[in-house]
């Protein structure tokens, strides 16, 4: 039986394959971290938007990694494979 969707989300098949701008800035960071761990933070200090991560989430592009005790509304995610193709698409290579 397929699952269906939460009112108000799209079916997993109906969601976007191309990251948007912020969703390739946050997978784009893990890819040379090791495990491919994804920031809580940008590049000036502000938090990564709850939004960007729950949508790399259900896309499959990253994964829950670690809860931390101390701040437990803190997600840590590393880089799922899809998420690394995904943070790729469009750069130019060497």
């Amino acid at each position: 039986m397929a699952k269906q969707a939460k009112s108000g989300e799209k079916p997993a098949a109906a969601l976007p394959s191309k990251p948007s701008e912020a969703q390739r800035s946050y997978l784009a960071r893990g890819i040379d971290q090791p495990g491919g761990k994804l920031p809580l933070f940008d590049e000036n200090g502000r938090r990564i938007g709850e939004k960007t991560i729950s949508s790399c989430l259900k896309r499959g592009w990253c994964e829950a990694w670690a809860r931390n005790p101390i701040k437990p509304d803190w997600l840590v995610c590393k880089l799922t494979e899809a998420g690394r193709r995904a943070a790729l698409k469009g750069v130019p290579r060497d």
